[in-house]
């Protein structure tokens, strides 16, 4: 059995189109939304709308860490725009093109930076989506645990700890965990670009410890200080930022 591993897509549908050759299922951890490309600042929602020099400076606040400053102009470039139509209407072309790319079977979850209330319309047969739920793949469980926890960045599908950890003990056993955040081990959430940590799940980090998967599977962290760890008999896997690498991580059984 082989199943390929995806995750922060980004926008990616070329590459995408042919991540699954090879493979007997194609698993996808999050973040098909480009917003903002943070190596390429032309790429993405933000530019879109906006131009290439509003994106240097949006990158160049957050980068800092200079949130207020970064709000501040967000709603400077914002005003006199419905927000909410404007991110739907980008979303939307991008998912049109992202879902159509999937091949079949492709297990998903959601990412940080995606619209779950929108995926219903454009997955299809051949794709199941999965947030707080298992799905049974070449005889091994897979469980999914989708989005990212609260963060000054209020990317769309943050959740609380409290609802993010019923996700995960909605699980129960499983033999590969998968998620978009990592768990709570600062070597796997520390990005080396961005010279910051991201948020990283306590809650998984207790299942892992508890449970002892084969596997804990997840991205978010698109240039980790270390890609991989060993918690007890489970091996934590950071599959790759997709976007940039356009190839993904192989799981074979």
């Amino acid at each position: 059995m082989r199943v390929h591993v995806v995750s922060d897509v980004h926008g990616a549908a070329d590459a995408l189109a042919r991540a699954g050759d090879g493979a007997d299922a194609l698993v996808c951890l999050g973040d098909l939304v480009l917003f903002l490309d943070y190596a390429d600042h032309s790429r993405g929602i933000f530019p879109d709308l906006f131009g290439t020099e509003s994106a240097d400076r949006m990158v160049e606040l957050r980068t800092a860490r200079r949130f207020d400053e970064a709000r501040a102009l967000d709603r400077e470039l914002w005003a006199g725009i419905d927000r909410r139509d404007a991110i739907e209407t980008a979303v939307r072309k991008q998912y049109t093109e992202l879902f159509a790319a999937f091949p079949t079977p492709t297990y998903a979850t959601y990412g940080n930076v995606d619209v779950p209330a929108l995926w219903a319309e454009y997955a299809g047969p051949g794709t199941t989506v999965l947030d707080g739920g298992t799905a049974e793949i070449g005889g091994r469980v897979f469980g999914f645990v989708g989005g990212g926890l609260r963060t000054q960045m209020r990317t769309p599908y943050e959740v609380d700890d409290q609802a993010y950890a019923e996700k995960v003990a909605a699980l129960g056993p499983v033999d590969v965990l998968c998620s978009h955040i990592p768990p709570a081990i600062p070597e796997l959430c520390y990005d080396t670009k961005a010279r910051r940590f991201e948020r990283g799940s306590e809650a998984l980090l207790e299942a892992i410890r508890a449970v002892q998967p084969k596997y804990s599977l997840f991205g978010h962290v698109h240039q980790p200080l270390v890609a991989r760890t060993r918690i007890g008999r489970t091996e934590c896997v950071n599959v790759g930022h997709f976007n940039h690498t356009r190839t993904p991580w192989a799981l074979e059984w």
